[in-house]
């Protein structure tokens, strides 16, 4: 280990418990929670295996009586949640590391969906979910609040029987009751428990020291809090909140700080660099003797350090980066800083727990896969044959399976059709906000430099002869796709009948520098994920004035699964960018466009001088057909596989997936059709 990280790998006290390191997991949900506890447990004990000091759960619901439905989080109701809290401690404990757990009551948080339960908080307001729910929460007394207090003690208790060695005491990201108690936006009490700082902090010192007084002398308990809420005067701010802490000091064994809400605590890079809560959470240290954890999408390791030296944190907490590599904290003590798999922050893990299905990652295709595949992110079974493998295209799909195949011994061969590796991933991040993204491509390279049995071949055209001059009796095509320019996408499902003088440009053609001559330009966004918005922004940088018209109510409406969609939509008004929404696309003449109101069917008529169609894509299948039409079995090809956007294009994590899995099962027994792919757990029926 470089001696420069040593002050990483110092052991730290959090009240009666000690962690082995400063490498914090903080809770982050995962999509997964009391649907799949196995597949869970396993996720986090991966990550405890990985050199993490203190691996937490997601929030875990304490109380029926606040439920979050429709997400799944994890539940201690009663008693007979515990074994599934109790496997997940266990797991953790397996490697030496500190199992916290993030006990939850979320109140104005909870619309009760299952529970139907009457939501509470400290004022009647309506619940503050992120769909808008059309509940209220009703006030709560003293009675409710006693009543609470008890929940929340109980729930301690079981915490503490199913193994955990640090209980939460959860009051951040405007997500729980304590949240809600604190700031003066949502407390609009007049009793001891409304009105001044002291007033409001009050239930969050008494839930504390219920807390402690049950288990403080074996366990450890930190407070999680959020700093600012970044609405001004309108919610908590810093000063306010260091007022708070102050107030309480010591009471905690940890302070864990962050800001609220969630989506300020976790933008994606596209809208917040690296450490970019350090100015709001670096006064934290002065008010308290206790440790502080905090969180920044830190990748740095020279930064991780410097926060420890300089006073600002004593633990390096995280979330995205714990999921992007899981071994993060063993590698930097072993000193091989080049296999880190960097966060690139887009999010695609939060959008697991906004779809209700297991998280997945872009840079770590095992996520998730622990048990219900038996993948692990280091390590890979070795090959079965001397059979080498042939993969065209080296995009995401392609660069993972040739690192993949590699690891497991296979004589690999990545042909590259341009010159440079990385695919979409190679051209996307040049565009504005995604150079983290160029990560993807950087890791697999780096990987593949360290693998003598894989050989790299650029400017590669291959047709269906070259490929079988190679001989190899396994071809493996990850060629990638490309952006439809006829407007075929969720709404047209066949061509849009364009004239033949329309200037039409895909992404595809921004990426690759042919740009509209034309001053106005509209792009109609049909995707509905991150490329619209990033096209209507890139032509704006450029001086053009940029129309975005949608189907959809919103601009780049499925980013609100990444907690984006108001960043770019503010970003993009910002920039001077026209937006219509539910309009689709009538026609496309040489000097205007057609939209249609998704509605009443009302046409507007826009003068445009190019249209930048975002809609679907196309696999780019030719050699496919090709190699199948020339017969490649004749050819000595005995196994031929298309993977990633050559097959179905989607996300770059469902690339890199599809690269992994291909790596995975590559001479695996043939499975039965009908045979599951994956391990599931099913629900226990009760007796009648």
């Amino acid at each position: 280990m470089t001696s420069a990280y040593d002050v990483l790998f110092e052991p730290v006290r959090i009240g009666p418990v000690t962690a082995k390191n400063r490498f914090y997991q903080v809770p982050h949900c995962n999509g997964m929670g009391y649907r799949d506890p196995t597949a869970l447990a396993h996720m986090r004990g991966v990550k405890a295996e990985g050199g993490w000091a203190v691996v937490c759960t997601e929030q875990v619901e304490l109380h029926y009586s606040s439920d979050i439905t429709p997400f799944i989080e994890l539940r201690l109701w009663d008693d007979r949640d515990i074994p599934a809290l109790a496997r997940m401690a266990e797991k953790i404990h397996e490697h030496g590391a500190l199992a916290g757990i993030e006990l939850a009551y979320n109140g104005m948080n909870g619309p009760n969906l299952y529970s139907r339960e009457v939501p509470m908080g400290p004022a009647h307001l309506p619940v503050a979910t992120f769909t808008y729910d059309p509940v209220q929460a009703r006030a709560m007394d003293k009675t409710d609040i006693a009543n609470l207090r008890g929940w929340h003690l109980a729930a301690v208790k079981r915490a503490k029987r199913a193994g955990f060695d640090l209980i939460y005491v959860y009051a951040a990201h405007a997500l729980g009751f304590l949240h809600h108690f604190l700031s003066r936006r949502y407390n609009q009490r007049g009793d001891e428990y409304g009105g001044s700082i002291e007033n409001r902090v009050r239930l969050l010192r008494e839930i504390t020291e219920d807390t402690k007084a049950a288990i403080g002398d074996t366990c450890a308990v930190p407070i999680r809090i959020s700093v600012d809420e970044l609405l001004g005067e309108g919610g908590l701010e810093v000063a306010e909140v260091e007022d708070m802490i102050g107030l309480l000091g010591d009471l905690p064994d940890l302070w864990d700080v962050t800001l609220a809400g969630w989506e300020n605590d976790s933008r994606t890079s596209r809208f917040a660099e690296e450490g970019a809560q350090e100015p709001f959470i670096s006064g934290v240290k002065r008010l308290t003797s206790k440790p502080v954890v905090g969180v920044g999408r830190y990748t740095s390791v020279d930064r991780m350090a410097a926060l420890v030296r300089k006073g600002v944190l004593d633990m390096i907490g995280a979330a995205r980066p714990s999921i992007a590599d899981p071994f993060l904290p063993n590698k930097i003590r072993e000193g091989r800083l080049e296999d880190i798999r960097e966060c690139i922050g887009c999010n695609i893990c939060v959008s697991g727990d906004f779809t209700q299905s297991p998280l997945r990652c872009t840079q770590n295709p095992t996520m998730a896969e622990e048990w219900r595949k038996g993948w692990h992110p280091e390590r890979i079974r070795p090959k079965e044959t001397d059979k080498p493998v042939l993969i065209i295209g080296a995009g995401p799909a392609g660069l993972e399976a040739a690192q993949a195949l590699g690891k497991r011994g296979y004589e690999v061969a990545l042909a590259e059709a341009g010159r440079e590796l990385g695919g979409r991933v190679a051209r996307e991040c040049r565009l504005p906000g995604l150079a983290a993204w160029g990560r993807v491509r950087d890791y697999r390279m780096m990987q593949l430099h360290k693998l003598p049995n894989v050989q790299v071949y650029l400017d590669s055209h291959l047709k269906a002869e070259d490929v079988a001059e190679f001989g190899f009796p396994r071809v493996v095509l990850a060629t990638g796709a490309r952006w439809r320019n006829d407007f075929v996408g969720h709404q047209h499902t066949h061509p849009l009948d364009v004239a033949a003088e329309a200037r039409i440009f895909t992404p595809d053609d921004i990426m690759n520098g042919t740009y509209p001559a034309a001053q106005r330009v509209l792009v109609w966004d049909d995707d509905h994920y991150y490329m619209g918005g990033v096209m209507a922004e890139a032509l704006a940088k450029r001086g053009h004035r940029v129309i975005y018209a949608t189907p959809a109510s919103e601009a780049s409406t499925w980013t609100r699964n990444t907690m984006e969609q108001h960043f770019i939509q503010k970003r993009l008004l910002e920039a001077g960018v026209e937006i219509i929404v539910s309009h689709g696309i009538g026609r496309v003449e040489a000097d205007h466009a057609v939209l249609t109101c998704m509605f009443t069917g009302r046409e507007k008529i826009l003068e445009v001088g190019a249209v930048v169609p975002v809609s679907a894509r196309l696999p780019n299948d030719a050699l496919l057909h090709e190699l199948r039409a020339a017969n490649h079995a004749a050819l000595g090809i005995e196994q031929l596989s298309a993977i990633g956007d050559a097959l179905a294009p989607a996300t770059i994590a469902h690339a890199t997936y599809a690269g992994r899995r291909f790596a995975e099962e590559l001479d695996a027994p043939v499975r039965p059709a009908d045979m599951l792919p994956f391990k599931r757990e099913i629900t226990a029926l009760l007796k009648e």
